[in-house]
């Protein structure tokens, strides 16, 4: 096609106009932020308390959480910008014919009838035809079928599958919105949700809380029948209620994970799961491949020679003709033809390499005299079964390949063997991906040794993670001994290995234990990486594998956290997680840090979060007995913003990175929740019942007091709590060891000065329903609040609620 026709094309609507988003859009921000389950319910009590006469309550209620919805929207849309210009460096793009040349195009510059060359590694971009060449294409992403589809000219191809092996060409049959092209990134990713510890105990606590609220709310209806209350009353408590419901975690978390992916950005790692940072923190055992991501998959030609009388200038004249008529090129190939170009011939059949068969072959047309008809090449192993026995039965010159690749994979180089026939038609042409074979006596002529570099990060890395107690898996399809000695270069030197024929021996049992004792996998494939990662789950394990080609596929899908290389495929990328647009592993380093930043900042938050739910609830409760209720909504919203709605959103961006002693949830609850909550609600009833008290006879006017210093001491009993989950000095270290970072504690400070000065401030008063504090008020939360400090801080020195509860 012609530059001419494709503006006259794209003119008449043809062009692809709907590139793949590549995170969410901006209705899907609004709606996920605005539209949760619970802010539909105080949205609609809202409405409830403008309809029976209480606009201002309702707008005050409603204030608070539009203020986490806008700071979550703003940061969620500030990093989708971010990444979105950064995911364009890593988006899909096609190999197009115009003119007669071929050009790298993006899928949104490409037009109905476009001939797109693609080979293996490759997506499909947009659907179309075969018109040339075969390939093999898996269209899991599709159909969420594994096995691969064999394509020949008139097959179909469609758009989010992506080529396993050989190499073709195809017309674009259907753009835009017609074709399934803008479903590449969202279809290769749909079936990863994966749910981090993290995101399971936010949803498993706003899950208990909610039960919580319904059945208090059920006993607030009870209570306000049986008691003729006020229609506006029940309302605006049952809105309270509903405010302890945490849905800000949901704001803090996102913001959080918005945050991380734009820092690490500058060390070059693309986030595309939002949750991939905080994942890396919580995984156990690293899997990695080896060619393009633990070495840089730049191959060079090192050494031939060979075999059973042959010169080492006869296995280089057959690599020669095996890499210049090879239709599917990989860096094996390319490699051999950097160092022996030579002429392409015409072909009678061909093989493309195949991960699962680790060889591939080509057969001539018309051979010259003294050549071979076939040349095949590949792992030694693979192809030992096509080779020719000599006297004693075993494959010719085994002995003798076997003394040179032990050689020469002690040095780390990959090795290949290289196998002739003189009949080309022995080689079955049009053969099924499944079933390709060699025909029997295959002669063994030589061997090829390929060198590959060692990443120069991936030593330090590796070392990184084994400090950290990440146990650390090299899988490769090499042969074992040169995946060995690549390993020892990069510091992993005890390194137990096993091949892949091995691994099919063992039984499942047996295969378990040698997933989860070996370093080292040679020999494998697809399928075994699969197995492999899939194992290591079953037996608890948090798994995260790197990957660059499309071999590694099936494992990323399986791990929870995939990771890919940016100079990989396009497929792999494609169901990546985690994507190093650099190549370089110290972004993951970054990201880790990114992890446990994430991890701190919410374990911080959840701390005060759950606090504020159950010492709240506790005086709730409380109110449920007497007849009195001792906060009001307006009350309560100040209470929020104050304890959890500012100091949420800026430790999330104060968090700092390093690894913490991290307990469960439930001995959070315990150990630090229950504690702080319990005195919190005890001195909190003090407080309001000692103002009635000492006010004498109760009035609208002592009431509306006695709430207001039950709030001040809340306020300040939350404030404090930061300075114990950051802690400024020793004195405040009895949960958490000291920070270096004060931010924390002066946000404390500037909040509790700012609650006082509001508490003098008309508008400010009226707005949140407080009135000015009598001096003995004053005195009651001042002397509370000191009691509240030294008796928490004392329930958290000796331990003793797990003393009570018996746990260490």
């Amino acid at each position: 096609m012609t530059a001419a026709e494709v503006e006259r094309r794209r003119a008449a609507g043809l062009g692809n106009t709907a590139p793949p988003p590549t995170t969410r859009t901006y209705a899907q921000i609004l709606r996920e932020n605005v539209f949760t389950f619970v802010n539909n319910i105080l949205f609609a009590l809202g409405v409830a308390l403008v309809l029976v006469g209480r606009p201002v309550d309702a707008l005050v209620s409603l204030g608070v959480i539009s203020t986490n919805v806008v700071v979550g929207i703003v940061q969620e849309i500030r990093a989708k910008r971010t990444l979105d210009r950064i995911a364009l460096l890593t988006r899909p793009t096609a190999t197009v014919i115009r003119d007669g040349t071929e050009a790298q195009l993006a899928p949104d510059a490409l037009v109905l009838g476009d001939l797109i060359a693609v080979e293996a590694g490759d997506q499909v971009v947009l659907d179309g035809r075969l018109v040339a060449g075969a390939l093999s294409v898996d269209e899991s992403q599709l159909t969420g079928e594994s096995d691969v589809v064999r394509k020949r000219p008139g097959d179909e191809v469609f758009s989010g599958s992506f080529a396993t092996s050989g190499a073709g060409r195809y017309v674009a049959e259907q753009v835009s919105t017609a074709s399934l092209a803008t479903r590449i990134t969202a279809g290769a990713r749909s079936f990863r949700r994966v749910i981090t510890p993290l995101q399971g105990e936010i949803n498993l606590v706003i899950r208990v809380v909610l039960g919580i609220v319904l059945y208090l709310e059920v006993l607030l209806v009870v209570r306000g029948l049986v008691q003729s209350s006020v229609l506006g009353d029940v309302v605006a408590d049952a809105t309270l209620l509903a405010g302890l419901v945490p849905n800000g975690l949901f704001v803090s978390i996102a913001v959080a994970y918005a945050l991380g992916a734009v820092r690490i950005i500058r060390f070059g790692a693309l986030v595309q799961q939002s949750n991939a940072i905080e994942s890396l923190s919580h995984v156990d055992v690293l899997c990695l491949d080896k060619t393009g991501t633990l070495t840089a998959n730049r191959l060079e030609v090192e050494a031939v020679a060979g075999l059973a009388g042959s010169t080492e200038e006869d296995v280089a004249a057959a690599l020669a003709s095996l890499a210049a008529c090879a239709t599917a090129r990989n860096r094996t190939t390319e490699a051999i033809a950097a160092r022996w170009p030579a002429a392409p011939r015409a072909l009678a059949a061909e093989v493309p390499f195949s991960s699962a068969r680790k060889w591939s072959a080509v057969s001539f047309a018309a051979p010259p005299p003294g050549s071979p008809g076939i040349v095949a090449l590949g792992a030694p192993t693979f192809l030992r079964p096509f080779l020719a026995p000599d006297a004693d039965g075993e494959p010719g010159a085994w002995a003798e390949l076997a003394a040179r690749t032990g050689t020469w994979t002690d040095r780390g180089l990959r090795v290949l063997l290289v196998a002739t026939h003189d009949d080309p038609a022995a080689l079955p042409p049009q053969q099924d991906e499944a079933t390709a074979t060699l025909p029997a006596g295959m002669r063994a002529v030589g061997l090829v040794a390929l060198r590959d570099e060692l990443r120069g990060e991936a030593e330090a890395t590796l070392r990184a993670f084994r400090e950290a107690g990440v146990a650390v898996k090299i899988i490769s399809g090499d042969d074992p001994e040169t995946v060995v000695a690549l390993a020892r270069q990069a510091g992993l030197v005890d390194a137990a290995s096993i091949a892949g024929p091995e691994l099919d021996r063992l039984d499942d049992d047996a295969f378990a234990k040698a997933a989860a004792e070996t370093t080292v996998f040679g020999r494998i494939t697809p399928a075994q990486k699969e197995r492999l990662v899939d194992s290591l789950r079953a037996r608890g394990h948090y798994v995260a594998m790197i990957g660059d080609g499309v071999n590694d596929v099936l494992s990323l899908k399986k791990a929870n956290l995939a990771i890919a290389m940016g100079s990989g495929s396009q497929a792999t990328r494609g169901v990546a997680d985690l994507v190093l647009m650099q190549d370089s592993f110290a972004a993951v380093a970054q990201a880790v840090e990114e992890g446990q930043r994430i991890i701190n900042g919410m374990q911080d938050i959840l701390k005060l979060f759950l606090t504020r739910i159950a010492t709240v609830g506790l005086v709730v409760v409380s109110s449920l007995v007497v007849v009195t209720f001792p906060i009001e909504l307006r009350n309560a919203s100040a209470l929020t913003l104050f304890t959890v709605g500012i100091p949420s959103a800026l430790l999330a961006v104060w968090a700092q990175p390093g690894r913490r002693v991290r307990d469960t949830l439930g001995r959070t609850l315990a150990r630090f929740v229950v504690p702080a909550a319990v005195v919190s609600s005890l001195m909190g009833l003090f407080v309001f019942y000692g103002s009635l008290v000492l006010a004498g006879p109760p009035t609208d006017e002592s009431l509306g007091a006695a709430k207001t210093a039950l709030t001040a001491f809340l306020v300040y009993a939350g404030l404090l709590l930061i300075a114990f989950v950051e802690p400024p000095t020793r004195w405040f270290a009895v949960v958490e060891p000291v920070t270096t970072d004060l931010r924390p504690a002066r946000l404390a400070l500037v909040l509790g000065f700012g609650f006082m000065v509001m508490l003098f401030v008309p508008v400010a008063r009226a707005w949140f329903s407080f009135s000015i504090p009598a001096p003995r008020d004053a005195v009651l939360v001042v002397v509370a609040v000191v009691a509240w400090l030294l008796l928490v801080r004392t329930f958290w020195e000796r331990r003793l609620v797990d003393r009570f509860l018996g746990i260490a």
